[in-house]
């Protein structure tokens, strides 16, 4: 006896090779390239799991000089970028500590910090010499997963951020901090500031108002791409995203 179609099983829905989205999400035919001085670093838990609301792959789409690595550990900066790095001191990484811009007294959106989470002397020399930035993608307790399996983090110069605005995501996704926001939206941040190229924020933070839109335009139809909720005993704390 043939199933009816009405109890058939559904069909997986495509997703896109690019972004790795659902395609009713996939906006990648809206990217606009850019051309970067500083490298992008993405480093993605291998259990991050939200494709619908996600923005590492999408980010990478729009930079000649963007990776993006899924895993938990890596060697060395050079093995995570696959490419010889001279010096990784000459790398920012989004620092996942205590620190905050606004315990700092901070008024930069971009702060360098010295080993003891302080603000560090010289802030133009050492932002100045930055070559690339490194990124870490997933929940707060995943990005703190990857820091700690990742010791050579420490040479880099760790940078936080302070924000202007909050995080687009609004109620789609709930922040664990104030100054918590999208991957994508701290590279146009720190991006944007490094380069003194105020285009780069503004084309970054388009790209996610498309993805937010789009996703608020399926929703209501297909319910299966929303995000599936954190198990129950478990506090889904997304990091300053930095990741």
């Amino acid at each position: 006896m043939s199933n009816s179609p009405d109890i058939a099983a559904a069909e997986p829905i495509p997703e896109c090779p690019h972004c790795q989205k659902p395609m009713p999400l996939c906006i990648c035919d809206s990217v606009t390239p850019i051309e970067n001085r500083l490298s992008l670093l993405i480093l993605q838990h291998p259990q991050e799991q939200d494709r619908a609301l996600g923005t590492a792959r999408l980010l990478a789409r729009h930079f000649a000089d963007a990776t993006v690595r899924v895993g938990l550990s890596w060697p060395s900066l050079s093995k995570a970028l696959g490419r010889p790095v001279e010096n990784a001191t000459h790398w920012a990484v989004l620092y996942l500590g205590s620190a905050r811009a606004s315990d700092l007294d901070a008024e930069a959106e971009i702060v360098a910090l010295n080993r003891k989470g302080e603000i560090a002397e010289n802030q133009r020399a050492l932002l100045g010499k930055l070559e690339g930035v490194v990124l870490l993608d997933g929940t707060w307790s995943q990005a703190k997963a990857l820091w700690w399996r990742n010791p050579w983090m420490l040479k880099c110069q760790r940078v936080i951020l302070n924000p202007a605005h909050p995080s687009r995501y609004g109620r789609l996704r709930k922040e664990p901090r104030k100054d918590g926001l999208s991957t994508i939206e701290a590279a146009a941040t720190i991006l944007a500031g490094l380069e003194r190229r105020p285009d780069i924020a503004e084309t970054l933070h388009a790209s996610f108002e498309r993805l937010l839109t789009r996703y608020r335009e399926v929703q209501a139809e297909m319910p299966e791409l929303a995000p599936k909720p954190a198990p129950k005993g478990r506090r889904d704390f997304r990091r300053r995203k930095r990741a």
